[in-house]
Parts: structure tokens; C-alpha cells; sequence
């Protein structure tokens, strides 16, 4: 990979891991309801690439259900998470969508692993567990485990995405936006209340938070991740993403003043040792396995 192209993912990763903290500033200090602040996320995707949701694609029926899986639902329950689990513990977790998009490939595609991705999935999980748990107090984050759940349904929507004709990142983008903010906007409106009075309370900087999610994350991360997996292969772009989650501890740090605990340190080192091990396996049946949910609607 040459320096400028490397600049460009480190950009991206980092565009990833700070709006990991700015989701979680708005969902749980500024108290925006998070299904509200993802529906808007969406309208605003939606709005912005109206010119690449031409020409139609065929499968739009399918196109429907792969939304709903990387749109809807992940956002959903990753933003829930958001409201209650700390963004650097988040930013860690939501890098099981390697090793769960590996199983998936494993139940539904056909592939086989060896060994090594086998160690790196059971490493995964045990370092999200490591995270999760509090043997202290004998109890498990709720928060993260809507994350764990955004993860698995947004890699079953990245094995549906393998009955799609080719479609480019920003055409995804634009379909995912336009069939995911009308349901999050109507579970909002049952579920929430004072989302409208919270979203305009928070004033500019939650306005601006939601500019960076779109334009920054959504059309400029999304678009240039997608340029630079045509030009390079899955296997070299995959461990250098694992800059994301540290990205988001770091800024979780500093712009939140989250604690780093001696568990979260040896959980993110086992968890990010196993994803670093699987990504950099060849996976022959969804090379894409190896970025997680990347391969669909993207980080949050």
C-alpha cells in the first residue's frame, strides 16, 4: 500500500473511532433517545446521496431485508448500547463482527477454517467476555450486549448482501439510508418520548455530531473505504482497521474521561490479538468476513 493510501485509511479509521464517541456524548450526556438520533442519521444518508440511489437495483425485495439488518436493527441496538456501555469498551465489542461474520460464513456459505482462525475466534469472544463481565459484582453490561446483538444481525445482513449484484459503497449507503429511517423514526415515536425537544435542546453541537455521522463517516468513510478495498485485498486492509477500536479508546479517554481499567486493557489486547488473527486468514468463500460489518453498512 503506498503512503497516501495509508493515509487515507488511517483517516477513515480514525473518522470511525471518533464518531463512536460523539454517538455515545449524544445518546447518553446529551440524553438525545438514541432510535431517534439514528433515524435521523439515516434521513440525513438518505438526503445526501439521492443521486446514487439511480439506477435501481435489481432485488430490491432483498436490498429491503439487507437494510434492515446493517440499517435498522444494528444501529438500533448498537446505539442503545451506546446510551449505556462507555464508547471505548464499545468501540472494542463491535469488532466481534469479524469472528461472528466468519461463523456465518462458516453455517451458511460453506467455508472451513484452520486452526489459527478457530484460536482467533474463541480469543474474540473471550476478550468481549473479559470486558462484559464484572466478576466483582457478578453481573454483565446490558449495553454491550445490544452491541454484541448489532453485531450478529449485522453480519447476517453481510451474508444476505452475497445474493446482491455488485452495487458501489455510496449506492449501498443510499438505499440503506432511504428503507432504514422511516421504521427507526416510527419505533422512536412509539417507544421514545421528547426526542424532537432533546435534538433541538442540544443545539449545534449535536446538530454538528450529526453532520460528521453523514457526511463525515457515512459518505466520505464509507466512499473512501470502499475505493480502497477495490484496490487492495481484504486480507491487507483488514488488520490495519483494527486502528479503529484503538481510536475509539483513545478518544474516549480524552474527550469523555473514560477509566481504563487493567480488565479492559487485557480484554481489548485479547480480543483485537484474536480479530488480528483471523483477519490476516484468507477467508475463500466472504473475504469480507475479515472487516465485519464494514463489509456492509459500515461503523457507526
Amino acid at each position: 500500500m503506498n503512503f497516501r493510501d495509508f493515509l487515507l485509511l488511517f483517516g477513515v479509521c480514525l473518522v470511525w473511532g471518533l464518531n463512536i464517541v460523539l454517538t455515545r456524548w449524544v445518546v447518553a450526556d446529551m440524553q438525545v433517545p438514541p432510535l431517534f438520533f439514528a433515524a435521523v442519521r439515516f434521513a440525513g444518508v438518505a438526503l445526501f446521496l439521492i443521486p446514487f440511489l439511480r439506477p435501481v437495483p435489481d432485488k430490491l425485495f432483498t436490498l429491503l431485508l439487507i437494510s434492515i439488518m446493517i440499517g435498522s436493527l444494528n444501529f438500533a441496538l448498537l446505539f442503545l448500547g451506546l446510551q449505556s456501555a462507555e464508547a471505548s469498551a464499545v468501540a472494542v465489542t463491535g469488532q466481534l463482527g469479524v469472528p461472528i461474520s466468519t461463523l456465518m460464513s462458516m453455517a451458511f456459505l460453506g467455508e472451513t477454517i484452520g486452526w489459527r482462525r478457530g484460536l482467533g475466534i474463541m480469543l474474540s469472544f473471550a476478550g468481549v467476555v473479559l470486558i462484559a463481565f464484572d466478576p466483582s459484582s457478578f453481573q454483565i453490561s446490558v449495553g454491550l450486549m445490544f452491541v454484541v446483538g448489532s453485531a450478529f444481525i449485522g453480519s447476517f445482513g453481510g451474508i444476505l448482501m452475497k445474493k446482491m449484484p455488485p452495487l458501489t459503497g455510496l449506492q449501498v449507503q443510499a438505499w440503506v439510508g432511504l428503507f432504514s429511517f422511516a421504521p427507526l423514526f416510527a419505533v422512536s415515536f412509539l417507544w421514545e418520548r421528547g426526542q424532537v425537544e432533546a435534538y433541538i435542546h442540544g443545539g449545534w453541537p449535536v446538530w454538528l455530531a450529526s453532520l460528521f455521522a453523514i457526511a463525515g463517516v457515512s459518505i466520505f468513510g464509507h466512499g473512501a473505504f470502499y475505493t480502497l478495498i477495490k484496490k487492495y485485498d481484504v486480507s491487507m486492509l483488514s488488520p490495519l482497521t483494527l486502528m479503529t477500536p484503538i481510536w475509539g479508546v483513545v478518544f474516549g479517554v480524552a474527550l469523555l474521561n473514560e477509566p481504563v481499567s487493567p480488565r479492559l486493557l487485557m480484554g481489548a489486547v485479547i480480543a483485537l490479538a484474536g480479530v488480528f488473527m483471523i483477519a490476516v486468514r484468507q477467508n475463500t468463500r466472504l473475504p469480507e468476513a475479515a472487516l465485519g460489518r464494514k463489509a456492509g453498512a459500515g461503523d457507526s
